[in-house]
């Protein structure tokens, strides 16, 4: 029987809000993957409005948590991370890479969490940016959005859609910052879908994975990444898990739009997972 795979995921808990690790841990292990965790903060619901939620920072556990694995000599197929609520957390997080990376070769998958709709969260400063693009350097995956694309690289946005060409000179400039793989999300080229691309340094290949477009739903970005991590680490390559995890994103999607739920409280991913390790299983018996 295959070992076991061990992704390592280093995000925030929200209580309440199918977001952050209340996805990636769920995701991860329906996936049949071992799911350690780092958790960077504890909410009592995600921040996308909500008002009166509590926050306790973790930032001094991080480091420790990664030192006591050190002394048990765990090594890890995978490391994954989102929201990171400070720049002190992206150091700490940078410092963690190196550590894990001691014992194997992990894939780093960073999902850059910090911007949408143009506008950079305001809960972080202007030079939180140009911190997480050295990060992003570091990875072998990053996951960010059209906004956080745009921030990532100093480039203007703008709100209409950007041509084929433009997304695609995007992802080769963010290539070059240091990981080998980048995928765009929110990426639309007409009125009817939505959509990631992607691009592959070590192969030349570029994809676009589309959907019909649904109404916005809060921590549907960390079910796509921690779908597209699951595939990633049982071997999907880049463009066919892109389309696995905007399959399964979306699917999700249309039944919270079919119950009509509330946009804050996330989707209903739940439904959806007794299928994804077969749907993982087909997507690489597809590829050899």
């Amino acid at each position: 029987m295959q070992k076991q795979k061990r992704v390592a995921a280093i995000h925030d808990i929200s209580c309440f809000g199918r977001c952050s690790l209340t996805v990636a841990l769920p995701v991860l292990s329906a996936a049949g993957i071992e799911a350690p965790v780092i958790p960077t903060a504890v909410l009592s619901t995600h921040t996308g409005g909500f008002t009166g939620f509590t926050y306790r920072d973790l930032t001094e556990d991080i480091r420790p948590v990664v030192d006591h694995w050190m002394t048990l000599g765990l090594g890890f197929d995978a490391v994954y991370t989102g929201f990171l609520g400070s720049i002190e957390q992206i150091g700490i997080v940078a410092d963690c890479f190196g550590l894990l990376r001691t014992s194997g070769n992990p894939l780093v998958v960073v999902d850059p969490v910090m911007a949408d709709h143009g506008e950079l969260y305001s809960i972080f400063p202007k030079g939180f940016p140009a911190e997480m693009c050295k990060l992003c350097a570091m990875a072998d995956v990053i996951v960010p959005n059209i906004t956080e694309a745009c921030l990532l690289l100093d480039a203007p946005y703008r709100d209409g859609k950007f041509s084929e060409p433009e997304i695609k000179d995007m992802l080769i400039a963010l290539s070059r910052l240091g990981p080998r793989q980048v995928v765009i999300t929110g990426i639309s080229y007409n009125e009817e879908t939505l959509g990631s691309a992607s691009y592959n340094a070590d192969t030349g290949e570029a994809g676009y994975a589309c959907e019909a477009l649904y109404p916005m739903y809060h921590g549907t970005g960390d079910l796509f990444a921690s779908v597209l991590t699951s595939a990633l680490v049982q071997g999907v390559g880049l463009t066919a898990a892109c389309s696995l995890a905007a399959r399964f994103t979306v699917d999700s999607i249309a039944r919270t739009t079919a119950m009509g739920a509330d946009n804050r409280f996330g989707v209903d991913f739940e439904y959806g997972l007794a299928d994804l390790r077969g749907l993982i299983a087909g997507a690489l018996s597809c590829e050899k």
